[in-house]
Formats: C-alpha cells, structure tokens, sequence
C-alpha cells in the first residue's frame, strides 16, 4: 500500500472569512481582527476570488498618512487613498486548489511570499483557506502513527530489503539493519522521508555478511 500523501483538502479551513469587493476599510480591519487572520478573498457574485486584501494592503494608509512617497513607492502610496475592499486588494488573486499535496501549497506560498491561500474549484469558487499553520499540521502526527505507515507502506513493499525496522523519535525516523545493496539507501531514504509528518531520516544500515 503506498504512502498516504495528505492534500490541501485534508488540513485547510472549510468555513472561510472572506470580503466582497464593496466592503469599507474600517470593516476590513475589525475582520481581521476578530478573525486573527493576516487576510482576506475578495469576493463577487456566487463566490468567485477576484482577489486578496491583506494586512500589507491596508498599511499605507498609515505608512503614507504624514510622509510623501519616493517615486519607488508610488505603487504602494495609491493604495494610501484607498476606501474599498476592491481599490486594496492584490489581483489575480493566488490561489489553490484542494486536491493539491501540502508541497505543492507549500512552494506557491514560499514563492508567492503570502501566509494564507484561499482554495478554490476549477471555476474559481472559494472552498476555504489554507494557512501556513495549516500546513505544519501533519507534524502533529504521533511517533507511532509514522511509524506504523513507514512499516506498512515503506518497509512492507515486496521490493523492499526483509530484516529491516524503523524506529520514530520526535518525528525522525530510523531505518536499521544489514544491507547488501548500498544502491537501495537513498531509495529507501526518499520513501521514508515521503512520509507526512516525517522531519528527517537517519540510515544505520550495515552490509550483510555473505554465508559460508
């Protein structure tokens, strides 16, 4: 049985805050408050994202309330004016969808630079929000529980050497026993390490004796 690789879908937020494009700032903020979140999706008609406001999107209101922007910063000195959800938000929104893997979400918002992807369908209708909290949630799994799917999934392919055992401490797993084929390590390594929830793999792998 392979590995059970987690989706956006098993650790998002289904119930998610969001804003429509009329909304005043003063609204935004007290959202994003109550909420404790660092952003919104912006919505129009049914639910469709059309973009995000977030905490860096209303912030020149104050950096440029008493200082004149550099010409480098005309960009961000407009949104100083800004009134409504539409005029502050970031567009096209980033977005992602549920049955993506956590890496996957995980490279868009390292790039992206964001701390929260609302998650939509393929017409663009938002179904929740992922944070990066969320994504972290799968190293809340149990020693044990790791461990037991590495035994299942990595240790119980046919393909895979007999005479094996891992051990899990503190999410690290330990992979021991004799090896004849070094050409298996980092295969066996990769697998491991696929595992959610895995932080790192250790190899005490020694070569078996041959017999006689």
């Amino acid at each position: 049985m392979p590995a059970t690789h987690y989706t956006v879908s098993d650790v998002m937020t289904h119930t998610a805050i969001a804003t429509g494009r009329d909304a005043p700032y003063k609204e935004i903020v007290a959202l994003l408050d109550q909420w404790k979140v660092s952003a919104l999706p912006v919505l129009e008609g049914e639910g469709r994202v059309v973009g995000v406001v977030s905490e860096a999107d209303l912030l020149p209101k104050e950096e440029f309330r008493l200082d004149e922007a550099r010409p480098d910063e005309f960009a961000e000195a407009a949104k100083a004016g800004a009134l409504r959800a539409g005029e502050l938000m970031s567009s096209p929104a980033v977005t992602v969808h549920a049955d993506a893997t956590l890496a996957e979400a995980a490279r868009i918002m390292a790039k992206r630079r964001v701390k929260r992807l609302p998650v939509v369908n393929d017409l663009g209708m938002l179904e929740g929000v992922v944070s990066r909290s969320d994504l972290l949630k799968v190293f809340l799994r149990t020693d044990d529980e790791i461990e037991e799917e590495i035994r299942r999934s990595v240790l119980g392919e046919s393909a895979a050497p007999a005479g094996l055992e891992v051990s899990v401490v503190e999410g690290v797993a330990i992979l021991r026993g004799a090896l004849a084929d070094r050409s298996l390590v980092p295969l066996l390594a990769r697998a491991a390490r696929a595992v959610e929830g895995v932080v790192d793999v250790r190899m005490d792998l020694g070569a078996r004796e041959d017999a006689g």
